[in-house]
């Protein structure tokens, strides 16, 4: 399981220019935290696996939001090809 997340880690490293890529990177790690804490949780504190679940259900659905409104604004996902300056 651990190397699993480490490969996510490795694939959200190699991804840099790509968001779709680094979202579905970042699901992938939330659910090998999710897998990893739930086999070593001894079935009394389920409950943080829940709270994390759905921290990983709200990650990905303001990522998408994002994605959508970069797609929408810039014509594609790719990271530089926008500017972002405040």
């Amino acid at each position: 399981m651990i190397l699993m997340f480490l490969m996510g880690v490795m694939s959200f490293m190699k991804s840099y220019g790509q968001l779709l890529l680094m979202l579905i990177s970042l699901e992938f790690m939330v659910l090998m935290i999710f897998c990893i804490s739930l086999l070593s949780v001894v079935s009394v504190c389920y409950y943080i696996s829940v709270v994390l679940l759905i921290f990983s259900v709200c990650e990905g659905a303001l990522g998408l939001t994002i994605l959508v409104t970069l797609v929408r604004s810039f014509s594609g996902d790719y990271l530089n090809s926008f500017y972002l300056s405040y």
